[in-house]
């Protein structure tokens, strides 16, 4: 029997999408770490290297390096990331106060756990780098000019990356059987160009329940194309049809998959659902439509789901066709997660993987 890989927290039954730790952020977390991480490294290489000439009566260097400091929390959207910071020896005196000079940190001041740079923009730009194998905006707009990196510092940071992402994007598929999908699109809060960012991402799950990340890719999230390319690239490189996929039904993945996979069955996404049914009703009756919503996603069996939705299509029908057309036109994909082990349900009526980044 096929199985999914279970959360360590418990769901949250009042929500479809309570589920658990999103790979993708586990994935940016650990991209931020690096990313800090060889930053830091260049940092105090370049600061090192300007100070090449300083040496002392003896003619040895009286700025270098000196192993590392003890791992310090650093907090970013994605969580907390251990980083340990290089250490730097100056051995130069300051003539005003007599005292030993320190290296301080453009990039991660002492004792700084938390920055609008650190906590939203780098684990976001590891993606967006990660995505279009250029690392370049996202050193721009981390490190601006306040960090002391030469062009060609940044350029051999960018060249580093670049190889990691181009390995991803390029890996082969063959040996990689993808039970369930999900797919997603997801608009960054940051801007590096005029456009805002969208990534598109994929993520699956392997028959012993292993969650990987499938792909990555800059896109338009409503684009059937962006998408076809996305699932073209995956097919060329030896995916094979996974047996189901789960989405927002407003995405261009639903057109772009009937021709790239067109044995995969569909499932749509019962948190953007719920959300645009409720949309389109007053405030006062959608206390009333989400714990009838529940009923039917919450249901212990297809039947008992089609009840409740003929339920929900009694007390909503004739007030407001629109929600209640949101379900009964959309109720074979909303419904196909009853199809498979009950104890995959949770994870597959929604794209939790993904929602939570």
């Amino acid at each position: 029997m096929l199985k999914v890989v279970q959360e360590n927290n418990e769901s949250n039954r009042d929500e479809p999408n309570g589920v658990g730790v999103s790979l993708l952020d586990e994935i940016v977390r650990d991209g931020a770490r690096q990313m800090l991480t060889v930053a830091l490294q260049a940092e105090v290489a370049a600061f090192i290297e300007a100070h090449a000439d300083l040496v002392d009566e003896n003619g040895r260097r009286l700025v270098v390096r000196n192993g590392s400091h003890q791992a310090r929390e650093v907090v970013t959207s994605a969580g907390a990331v251990a980083v340990r910071q290089p250490r730097v020896n100056d051995k130069r005196v300051d003539e005003a106060t007599g005292e030993r000079r320190r290296f301080a940190s453009a990039i991660l001041p002492a004792w700084a756990r938390k920055s609008p740079q650190l906590a939203e923009v780098l684990p976001l730009l590891y993606l967006h780098g990660l995505s279009t194998s250029d690392f370049t905006p996202a050193l721009e707009q981390f490190l601006g000019t306040g960090a002391g990196l030469s062009p060609s510092v940044i350029t051999r940071l960018t060249t580093q990356w670049q190889g990691e992402a181009k390995a991803f994007n390029e890996r082969p598929l063959h040996d990689s059987d993808y039970v369930y999908v999900w797919a997603d699109g997801i608009h960054l809060k940051v801007r590096l160009t005029q456009d805002k960012v969208c990534l598109l991402v994929m993520i699956g799950v392997r028959p012993d329940g292993r969650k990987e990340l499938i792909a990555l890719a800059d896109g338009h999230r409503e684009s059937t194309e962006s998408w076809a390319d996305l699932l073209r690239s995956c097919k060329r490189r030896g995916m094979r049809a996974p047996v189901l996929a789960a989405g927002d039904g407003a995405l261009g993945f639903w057109a772009a998959l009937r021709e790239v996979f067109p044995d995969t069955n569909e499932q749509r996404c019962w948190f953007h659902k719920i959300a645009n049914v409720l949309n389109c009703l007053p405030k006062s009756a959608q206390p009333g439509a989400k714990a009838a919503l529940a009923e039917i996603w919450q249901a212990e069996d297809k039947d008992h789901a089609l009840k409740a939705v003929k339920a929900f299509e009694v007390t909503y029908g004739a007030k407001w066709p629109k929600a209640t057309a949101k379900i009964t036109d959309d109720v074979d994909v909303l419904l196909a997660f009853y199809d498979y082990p009950a104890e995959h349900w949770i994870h597959l009526r929604t794209t939790n993987p993904i929602e939570s980044t």
